[in-house]
């Protein structure tokens, strides 16, 4: 009773709000005020149904963490599923593994332009979620490496012709090296400081590359980049845009398998113990500094990764496609699937490059329905579409009392 008396009084005042707006409406040529009650009608309705089902969402995610500590709270969704049990993923992971090879032989050329920038940024995600996820350093200037790793390739194919395959690992290394070049002097740093320092870093980078017009080229970038050749072949553009997409499935299943490893390892535990409890950590004898320096260089080489195979794709870079909107997208992703988790961070980059695209059709409401939806899922699922799984270590008593005797 207490939702429905919310709801009603929620109604009236966003009726009150947009009377004037929706209702009174001002014909300048005739000089008449026409009164449009109707669209106030409109207005209450949507806002009570809508306040309504919005407090009824968030009283059952109220009762959502007691049903998890009881135990239950593992099996309630398929996405959890997805996660954890090994007879759910094996099935799916192969069926998605073969619809991502067929892709190609069904789909238009604009779509698989689509698809490698939603892979490209699924391979960022993942890279981000190591600094920010399993380490839990904010880190609000990723772009930075993103720009490194671009523009060592388009500086070394310009100049001295070296291919993409050369570069690959060179851009890697150089994401790495401004990784603990930037992990370096910040160690000390944490929280909402951390954030500001890499934001600036990220500000740096970019203002550099802008001005620094001698080697850059300056806000003209750098155009006329070498796509990718097989076995020395130079392919047609179409021919060229498969063969990317083909490349960039390859690097995302061996992000997913490296990333996943390095999450059950020793260095793995170092980081989530470190984004528990910084001081925990250092008495437990785990070195902050290595930790953190891993964490950086290793996400920065992921970055710095990809910013090869963007400036493969699009034979162009400029500074302008590495501003902070694009280090905020990427933690969106990250946030948005879910922290440590590497199922809900693919499934967060994808949601985000691939919804745009489908409300194409809602040209004037795109972005609109966009935001809605990313609060309305932080809003009712703050741990993520798929929360970070704890590993977990199970002893059987009897047995290891038997095995003892």
């Amino acid at each position: 009773m207490d939702q429905f008396k919310r709801a009603i009084f929620t109604s009236i005042w966003f009726m009150f709000l947009t009377f004037p707006i929706m209702v009174v409406r001002v014909n300048t040529i005739e000089k008449i005020v026409q009164w449009r009650f109707m669209n106030m009608l409109y207005v209450g309705v949507g806002a009570f149904i809508f306040s309504y089902v919005w407090r009824y969402l968030l009283s059952k995610r109220q009762v959502g963490p007691q049903q998890e500590e009881g135990g239950a709270g593992a099996k309630i969704g398929f996405l959890h599923r997805l996660a954890t049990d090994r007879r759910v993923y094996v099935p799916v992971l192969a069926g998605a593994l073969l619809a991502a090879a067929s892709f190609p032989l069904v789909g238009t050329m604009y779509q698989v332009n689509i698809m490698i920038t939603a892979l490209i940024y699924v391979v960022l995600a993942l890279g981000l979620n190591i600094v920010v996820g399993l380490s839990g350093l904010l880190v609000l200037g990723y772009a930075a490496f993103y720009a490194v790793g671009a523009y060592t390739y388009a500086l070394l194919n310009h100049h001295f012709g070296l291919g993409f395959w050369t570069v690959l690992p060179i851009g890697a290394g150089m994401g790495a090296l401004f990784g603990i070049l930037l992990g370096t002097p910040v160690l000390r740093l944490r929280g909402d400081y951390l954030a500001i320092v890499t934001l600036g870093f990220g500000e740096i980078v970019r203002l550099v590359l802008e001005n620094w017009g001698v080697v850059t080229q300056g806000p003209s970038g750098v155009s006329g980049i070498s796509r990718p050749s097989l076995f020395g072949f130079k392919l047609s553009v179409s021919d060229s845009t498969i063969y990317m997409y083909y490349i960039m499935i390859g690097l995302v299943l061996v992000t997913i398998f490296v990333v996943n490893r390095l999450k059950n390892s020793r260095i793995g535990r170092a980081w989530m113990a470190l984004r528990e409890d910084e001081i925990a950590c250092q008495a437990m004898g785990i070195d902050k500094t290595k930790t953190k320096l891993t964490a950086f260089a290793l996400g920065a080489a992921w970055a710095g990764l990809m910013g090869v195979v963007f400036a493969g794709k699009t034979v162009f870079v400029n500074p302008a496609s590495f501003t902070f909107l694009e280090s905020a997208m990427i933690l969106a992703m990250v946030v948005l699937g879910g922290m440590g988790s590497i199922v809900g961070v693919v499934l967060g980059a994808l949601v985000l490059i691939l919804l745009p695209e489908f409300l194409r059709d809602f040209a004037l409401y795109r972005m609109l329905i966009f935001g809605a939806a990313m609060v309305v899922v932080m809003v009712l699922r703050p741990q993520g579409l798929v929360s970070g799984q704890r590993q977990k270590y199970r002893l059987k008593v009897k047995e290891a009392v038997a095995a003892h005797e």
